[in-house]
């Protein structure tokens, strides 16, 4: 009995926490530095195979819309079984995905192996991730989402300039399997260490103990998924990161191109993707720490001023050092409102369905996602010029902080 009072009384060394943290980070780093990757393979798959832009953005639509759906299922997964099999079934099929397309020939394998395995190794990662990250946490929940999404931008920062060096060396077929095999093998052996939350290792969430009954972590009075959908504010969230996710995806699937088409070199060019992936991984660091003071929903107000600003700044930046200031205002914007949004969910509907909440959010965000990139690629085709697209991405960001200061803004942080 003494021995069991012992084991069961005495609080870890370690906090398992901080190992989910830095899973997250490898995992976010692999995934989305992938598929950021698009941008640099967009001008060799088009100039191969002569197809037009707005042909070529479709692939990205098509992997976007099926990510999004394939998500709601992966996020409910979380939420009932294993977010590491979840974690595992994903990278394994993100990296085939991307081995396979090192042997296409035609646009409709392209769209096929983006909608069919490349989708469902990105749609999950997302919601499975920021779902079980806040789980653990009941202080500091805002810096940890910023640190484990931090990834994000480390991807970014990472993984298209060096394939964008890869593909005049080995060629992009060659550049596709080297980048495959390499985010299976990362992405497969990090998940072997998640797991769900600090009950199957015997911890409480960080800081609980320290917390005033009155901010317990909204464990109790959870609404259900039938309550959250039918939430005037569910769709409003909804809306922002659809609105979000259409200018989001448009920049980086052409901003490389914007940039080759305004005479700058496409090693150059893809550089735009690292300072956005860099900034990315400030901006989780300090919008995660600062919401956790300063309220997610003010926080998500500034982020969106920003975005909205660079969005406009980019109508007249036609250089290198102008388009690598929009590259800064766009990362940093961009980076916090990514963190913020599974902090927003559970904030407003708890914690027990956070996995599919997310998921659902993140279905509606990649609707908007696979919108912006084609109907962009179309106005170019159109117009010779990626100005009026730019603007149509300003005016919904616009739209978007009216959204939050409308509605969010109204309602206590």
């Amino acid at each position: 009995m003494a021995g069991e009072t012992s084991r069961t009384t005495t609080r870890p060394l370690f906090f398992y926490g901080y190992v989910i943290v830095f899973v997250a980070i490898i995992v976010f780093m692999m995934t989305f530095g992938a598929n950021y990757t698009f941008g640099v393979f967009f001008k060799p798959l088009s100039t191969e195979f002569g197809w037009t832009k707005a042909v070529t953005s479709s692939a990205y639509s098509i992997l976007t819309i099926s990510a999004g759906f394939l998500g709601i299922f992966a996020g409910r997964l979380t939420d009932r079984f294993s977010v590491r099999i979840v974690s595992i079934v994903m990278g394994c099929f993100l990296g085939i995905g991307y081995i396979l397309m090192s042997q296409i020939n035609a646009i409709w394998q392209m769209y096929l192996i983006y909608a069919l395995i490349i989708a469902p190794g990105l749609g999950g990662v997302w919601p499975a991730l920021t779902s079980i990250v806040p789980r653990w946490f009941a202080l500091r929940r805002g810096l940890m989402m910023g640190v484990a999404a931090s990834g994000v931008g480390i991807g970014t920062l990472v993984l298209p300039p060096v394939i964008s060096r890869f593909i005049p060396v080995y060629g992009w077929r060659t550049s596709y399997i080297i980048m495959g095999a390499f985010a299976l093998t990362v992405i497969v052996l990090a998940s072997l260490f998640l797991k769900r939350d600090p009950h199957q290792t015997g911890q409480p969430l960080y800081g609980e103990d320290k917390l005033k009954p009155d901010r317990k972590p909204p464990e109790t009075g959870t609404l259900s998924l039938r309550q959250v959908v039918r939430s005037h504010l569910f769709w409003m969230v909804c809306l922002i990161y659809f609105l979000f996710g259409f200018s989001l995806h448009t920049i980086m699937v052409h901003i490389v191109p914007h940039a080759i088409e305004t005479g700058i070199q496409p090693e150059t060019a893809a550089e735009l993707l690292g300072i956005i992936g860099a900034t990315t991984v400030v901006s989780k660091l300090v919008v995660g720490s600062v919401s956790d003071r300063l309220g997610i929903k003010l926080s998500l107000v500034y982020n969106f001023i920003l975005l909205t600003a660079g969005l406009l700044w980019l109508q007249a930046a036609t250089d290198l050092w102008t388009l690598r200031g929009f590259a800064i205002a766009f990362g940093f914007s961009y980076g916090g409102i990514m963190t913020l949004q599974s902090l927003l969910a559970a904030e407003l509907f708890g914690l027990s369905s956070l996995g599919l909440i997310v998921g659902c959010v993140s279905f509606i965000y990649t609707i908007g996602s696979a919108t912006g990139p084609v109907l962009s690629g179309y106005i170019f085709d159109v117009t010779g010029s990626y100005k009026v697209a730019f603007l149509i991405c300003a005016i919904l960001e616009a739209a978007a902080l009216t959204v939050v200061l409308t509605t969010l803004g109204k309602r206590k942080s």
